[in-house]
């Protein structure tokens, strides 16, 4: 499955440009029913790994190639999955200018992204982490509009930045590590059982963290997002927004908790107040932006805020409704991006002053978009709606404060969503400006995605079940450390 959008990418690259539009979405259908594969096969009675493939790569480094799979990346793999085959789809229907450079850099994005989800090495994960960058970088930089190379290169350098802090970090861990052991190794597996002093978990923690933060992106690390998302042609901002926070946010859970538990303790209270300041200050800008690009960017650091103080929640509950919001908001964000774009190929514009009457002649579209208008404000009965009310609840038995003040989030949600949704499909049509049914080949993406949305919030449990026992066993190291902190502070003069 890792393999295959790479081998599908090469060939594209190599072949007649005719084909590259069908090949690549061939070759994504066949990724993503192999990662459905994976979820049909998955035992949630297992809290360790599955599917696991550990062959030795750099052995003088101690480097392995090891891949794995559990309950927290188990469905992050199959959105990715989706989500990069409805991309797939749509820009094979606006087959771009270059197209065989096109999708060789979607595939190579997502052989990266997957790579990122699956890697069980901290080498390897890092390495996959920054291999993203690369495609967006070109994807951006040559399909792009208005400033794309002033875009490109501002989010080139803040994420080098922070990738740069994370490859030091990911070096300090294992090197200081092998002093006490005598063996170098980037295995996490060998990384958690030995862990370091506190005082080396703190600044390692901060390196990786600020590496997750710049990718989330977090306030106030976000200055790279307005320029990006405005320059970004709008099936690529759909994996930009919907999957590549979600590989910094899982970082969090699959690196920062269990091998730092100490410094997660420690500095848990400044990284919810990032998250909550990324809830308020998402949300305030949400409903203040005119463009629809950056009203859905907005909201995604809103919702990515909400994510952090799942994670940071440092509860079963917290952690457990962050990881079903990284899925949800991935399924929601990415058919509005493409919404967006059908919208602006009517419009003309994609300044929400200058909309009105997209159902007009459009019910179908109409119901889609007012479907995910819901799920994104988290409307009781949606999967939106679960996820939040686990993060909240979590955050409630953990931190009081922060969850009341969080909550205020859900409200203003509620505003710029229907404020979305209202101005684009209703009000007058302006002068001009014609509004038509979408297209079969359009519903072909649009409608699975939306469909997918409704099953999540018939049946969440889908998720919360197979991610429950590895939810566990992270959250778990971290409260071993928070008791022996507390002993060890009981036991002080």
């Amino acid at each position: 499955m890792l393999c295959l959008p790479l081998a599908v990418a090469l060939v594209v690259a190599a072949m007649p440009k005719r084909l590259a539009a069908p090949l690549s979405v061939g070759g994504s259908l066949v990724t993503l029913a192999l990662s459905i594969a994976l979820v049909v096969g998955f035992d949630s009675s297992v809290p360790g790994l599955q599917h696991t493939v550990d062959e030795a790569w750099i052995p003088d480094l101690g480097v392995r190639f090891q891949l794995g799979i559990d309950g927290i990346s188990l469905f992050l793999v199959v959105m990715t999955a989706l989500l990069w085959a409805a991309s797939f789809a749509w820009s094979a229907w606006r087959t771009p200018d270059r197209a065989k450079n096109y999708f060789l850099m979607l595939g190579v994005g997502e052989f990266a992204v997957l790579g990122a989800f699956l890697a069980q090495d901290l080498l390897l994960f890092v390495l996959f982490f920054d291999l993203m960058l690369v495609p967006f970088f070109f994807l951006i930089g040559s399909y792009g509009t208005g400033d794309r190379v002033r875009a490109t290169i501002k989010m080139m350098v803040y994420t080098l930045v922070g990738s740069l802090l994370m490859l030091v970090a990911a070096i300090a861990t294992a090197i200081l590590t092998a002093d006490a052991t005598g063996e170098l190794s980037f295995a996490m597996a060998d990384l958690r059982a030995n862990v370091l002093p506190e005082g080396s978990q703190d600044w390692i923690f901060c390196f990786f963290a600020a590496a997750f933060l710049v990718k989330m992106p977090a306030f106030p690390l976000h200055g790279w997002m307005p320029d990006a998302y405005r320059s970004a042609p709008l099936p690529v901002l759909a994996l930009l927004s919907g999957v590549l926070p979600k590989v910094a946010a899982y970082g969090f859970l699959r690196v920062a908790l269990p091998i730092f538990p100490d410094a997660t303790v420690q500095l848990q209270e400044l990284v919810l107040v990032i998250g909550l300041a990324s809830v308020l200050y998402g949300s305030v800008m949400a409903f203040t932006q005119t463009n629809v690009r950056l009203i859905a960017g907005y909201s995604s650091i809103a919702q990515l805020g909400f994510i952090t103080l799942g994670v940071f929640s440092l509860s079963a509950d917290g952690a457990d409704g962050a990881v079903l919001q990284m899925v949800n908001h991935g399924l929601v964000v990415a058919p509005i991006f493409l919404i967006v774009t059908l919208l602006a190929e009517r419009f003309g514009t994609e300044d929400l002053r200058r909309m009105g009457g997209g159902a007009v002649g459009a019910p179908v579209l109409a119901a889609l978009f007012l479907i995910v208008t819901l799920a994104t404000l988290a409307m009781p009965g949606s999967a939106n709606f679960i996820g939040e009310f686990y993060i909240l609840n979590g955050l409630f038995d953990e931190k009081t404060a922060f969850a009341v003040i969080a909550m205020a989030g859900v409200a203003m949600a509620a505003f710029y969503a229907l404020r979305l949704y209202q101005r684009t499909m209703h009000n007058r049509l302006p002068a001009g400006a014609v509004s038509r049914e979408m297209t079969v080949r359009d519903g072909i993406v649009l409608v699975p995605l939306v469909l997918v949305i409704v099953a999540a919030a018939l049946y969440p449990g889908l998720i919360l079940e197979r991610g429950e026992a590895s939810i566990q066993d992270k959250v778990g190291a971290v409260s071993a450390a928070r008791e022996a902190a507390s002993e060890d502070l009981a036991g002080s003069p």
